[in-house]
Formats: structure tokens, sequence, C-alpha cells
């Protein structure tokens, strides 16, 4: 397998098909049913917990019930209203990864995150997975691809725990995951040390998780039929190609890929407008529908590919400040420490 490593690309991307805060085609079959079966029997209360979202409790049962990520932002909102709210996030675990048979093919970690990325928005539908190899790590950081704002804290207890716990008894040990997130310390701490340990940093220059490279190929403890099923799957057989990018993203995800994409193009406001079929005071208003805004993501698509070429040997802070269209190098260290609250060199 080979990571994206985030360099620029000779073609120009125009933007696909994508979907929108409001857009239904969450099944509610997966997570987010056992998120309300887990709040209802934890004592939230019907009429609070589903207020404002457009959810029955008597439509569960129909399988092709769709959520839009707008429908899911209101349901956590109003179960993080409960004293107890916050601890749902780590207690759903059990109901992201177990639910995606594909996923137990894999004989390692290597295999795990290949699968996991050819079919990242069915399982992990509100933040998608960007691969980066920083040094002797694989750090996978996390895009917000419909505007999560105050709930992003959520998603992510969410996927950590899941990620920890359903790697955990796929290889029999537990990995050394190591967590970073953007949001200041909680007061319910407790929770963050019981699932996910102590290798939390909160403060962190990005919303994401590493673990040493040696670990992606150390064999699971995996039974002799999942084992057999690994080895003759179409991702084995495309260990070395890149990895399966989604067909349809969330907006802000679309957004994200065209501005990191065309990097070398310098896009502005105008010309993304233009490429997305609307005028400028549109996407404007989009962006602020799905709780962002241009400056946002081009700061972000520009961050991560910083963060990329700095981990490179041989790239000076000049070329990378010219490839992001900065002044001069200094703008850029400016720059890099409003994002991070680093400068380059301490990296």
């Amino acid at each position: 397998m080979s990571f994206p490593h985030s360099t620029t690309h000779d073609c120009y991307y125009f933007p696909q098909t994508w979907r929108e805060i409001d857009t239904p085609f969450i099944y509610a079959g997966g997570w987010p049913h056992s998120l309300i079966e887990l709040a209802c029997a934890r004592g939230h209360q019907e009429h609070k917990l589903l207020r404002n979202t457009g959810i029955f409790l008597q439509d569960l049962a129909h399988n092709t019930l769709q959520f839009s990520a707008a429908q899911l932002f209101q349901l956590i909102e109003n179960i993080l209203k409960h004293p107890a709210g916050h601890e749902l996030a780590f207690l759903l675990c059990h109901d992201v990864f177990t639910n995606n048979a594909k996923l137990d093919n894999a004989a390692n970690l290597h295999d795990f995150l290949e699968l996991f990325a050819g079919h990242s928005y069915a399982i992990s539908p509100l933040l998608s997975p960007h691969f980066h190899y920083e040094q002797e790590r694989l750090v996978i950081y996390w895009q917000d691809n419909f505007g999560a704002d105050l709930i992003m804290p959520f998603l992510l207890e969410m996927i950590f725990t899941a990620l920890q716990v359903y790697t955990r008894r796929r290889a029999g040990y537990q990995l050394p995951w190591a967590f970073h997130v953007s949001h200041n310390k909680p007061a319910y701490i407790e929770q963050y040390q019981v699932h996910l340990g102590e290798r939390v940093l909160f403060n962190a220059r990005g919303n994401a998780v590493s673990i040493a490279r040696t670990e992606l190929y150390r064999q699971w403890h995996t039974s002799d039929s999942s084992i057999q099923l690994a080895q003759v799957s179409t991702i084995g057989e495309n260990r070395h190609h890149g990895i399966t990018t989604p067909v349809v993203r969330g907006f802000l995800h679309e957004i994200y890929h065209y501005l990191k994409t065309n990097i070398q193009h310098n896009p502005h406001l105008e010309k993304t407008a233009q490429d997305f079929g609307m005028s400028s005071a549109s996407l404007k208003r989009k962006l602020q529908k799905h709780n962002s805004s241009f400056q946002q993501q081009f700061d972000q698509a520009r961050k991560h590919l910083a963060l990329d070429w700095l981990s490179k040997e041989g790239v000076t802070q000049e070329e990378i400040a010219q490839h992001l269209h900065f002044y001069d190098a200094a703008n850029l260290r400016r720059a890099f420490k409003r994002w991070t609250g680093q400068l380059p060199g301490k990296l």
C-alpha cells in the first residue's frame, strides 16, 4: 500500500458530485440506531432526545431509512444536553467497525486501513481519514465532512474509541495508538483515561491518530478463514496501489480536496465558486451553512500540505512557502504558528 503523499498534480481537478449537510444518505440501521437505543437505555427521554431531528422511533425499523448529517448533528446536540451524554461516544465503539464484514478480511493493520479507506464513507460518513507518513509514524488526520462544529469532540471520541477497541480485538494486543485532538482537555477526562489511556494530546495541531510504521505489517491474531479471505481479496492484490477515494464526498471534503489538489494554481474564492458552478456569494453562504468559510478550508489544505512536506528530507521552508503561495518563508512561519501553535522548526 502507498498512502497519498499530498503532493501537487499536473492536471487540474474539477469538482465532482457532493453531498450537503441536509442530504439524507446515512442508513439509520447502523450506529445511529445503536446510539438512539443506547441513549434511551441510559435514561434520555424520547421527546428530548429526538427534538428537532425529524427522527421518530417507529421509523427506525425501516432498513431503508436514511438520515442527513444535520439530523445526526441535532441528535448528538440533544444527547450532550444530558448530564451523562458525553459517555455515549465512548460506549458506542462496538457498533462502528464491527458492522462491516469486509474489515474482518484484514490480516494486519495495513490491510485494515486499506479496507477502511476504501469504505470510509459507509463506515464513518461524518469524518473521513487522510493518511500521511511523518518520519517513522503513520498519522491519520480526520476531515470534518459536513461542519460538525461544536460536536466534533463527540465524533472524534466515537471513532477513536472504536478504532482502539476494534484493532485490539483483531490484533490480540493493545496497539500503541496516540491520539491528538485540537480541543481543550474536557471536564470528563476520566472517560478518555478509561477508554483511550494516557496517550492523548489535547490542544494539538490537528485531530489525528498516529502509530509507529513498524506496526503496519505485524501479523494479527485472527482465524485461518479470515487470513485466507485477506490473501485473496482485491485489496491484497492491489497492495501497492493508491487508496481508493470515495465517489461522493461531503461538501466540505470536496472543497478541501479541490483546494488541496489545485494548490499549484493558487485557487481563490472567485475561481473556486466558478468551478463549483455558483457565484462567490452562493459559495460563501453554502460554506456558512456547513459552519465553515473559504479561508478556513484553504488554510486547512495548506496546513496539511505543509505538514507533509516538512516531514520530507531535502525540502526547504522557502520551497514550501513558494508552493503554498506565501510571499516568503517568514510569512509561512507566521501562518504555521497560527495554524498549529508551533513554528515549523519545532516539528
